[in-house]
């Protein structure tokens, strides 16, 4: 039996830990790596995330006039600043192709450090320094025109934090920050479609396809709804991202937390 199809149950998990022990293991989007690892694991994951990216990406653009969710296009500005003799402009476009590098650098480097103390948390470092950037820029106000450049290295740096978190936990299966690939993956795994025909490998396949499509959806929801909230407010935009940042990072423990009270409940109206 799967470990997604198993029902709750009230044992013991490793060593004599409780029941909580193994609700949390179930429901957990972030901890949760390995074999254990399930599909609705990476779909909830990349549906959150994948949504921060777009808010902060349409931010970015029409706040600063820069992509800060990936880096392919600034290497095509950079050859043509370099052709062209801008070497200004070259080695501002540089200094964000860098920024996203050190971003997924540091995330990486940081959840290896955690992970030797304390693996359960490897996750929150990144997902934090996410939100303070996110925090800082959004706070940045009307000093903002004075330095666009610094808020989008800042943002850069945040969304190459986010998809090498993204891509670690999920063992390369989701990244939130960009679609070029996506778009690839997806055109292979529809031409399979075709092809495959056992049930297993039908059923593997239309997961990974439904995945994508709900990566590429909800960056293009969050977007379209970054870009309306935009009008108003500005690139305070961002705090919506925080905002979605913050349920990933408290979801696992709020949902135990409700199915915890729905069981009490139900067993409490069962004895009545």
């Amino acid at each position: 039996m799967k470990f997604e199809e198993q029902p709750f149950r009230r044992t013991a998990g490793p060593k004599g830990q409780p029941f909580s022990y193994l609700c949390a293991k179930l429901l957990n989007m972030f901890r949760h790596t390995g074999k254990g690892r399930t599909f609705l694991h990476n779909l909830k994951l990349a549906s959150m995330l994948s949504g921060v990216a777009g808010l902060v990406n349409i931010t970015g653009v029409l706040s600063l006039g820069v992509l800060t969710t990936n880096v392919t296009g600034h290497f095509a500005f950079f050859a043509e600043q370099l052709f062209l003799r801008g070497y200004a402009h070259a080695l501002t476009f540089l200094f964000y192709i860098l920024c996203f590098l050190l971003g997924a650098f540091v995330s990486s480097f940081m959840i290896e450090v955690v992970s030797k103390r304390k693996r359960m948390s490897t996750y929150v470092v990144p997902v934090l320094i996410e939100i303070v950037l996110l925090l800082a820029v959004a706070a940045s106000g009307s000093w903002s025109a004075g330095f666009p450049i610094l808020l989008a290295c800042l943002l850069l740096f945040a969304m190459g934090l986010q998809n090498a978190l993204v891509t670690r936990v999920s063992q390369s299966v989701v990244r939130t920050t960009h679609l070029t690939g996506l778009f690839t993956d997806l055109g292979i795994e529809l031409s399979q479609l075709f092809f495959y025909r056992e049930p297993g490998e039908r059923t593997k396949l239309r997961r990974a396809i439904l995945l994508k499509l709900m990566i590429i959806g909800c960056f293009f929801l969050g977007g379209t709804v970054g870009g309306f909230v935009h009008i108003y407010f500005g690139l305070k935009t961002l705090l919506l991202a925080v905002a979605v940042l913050l349920v990933a990072l408290w979801y696992d423990r709020l949902l135990f937390r409700y199915h915890y009270i729905k069981r009490k409940f139900e067993r409490k109206h069962l004895q009545g």
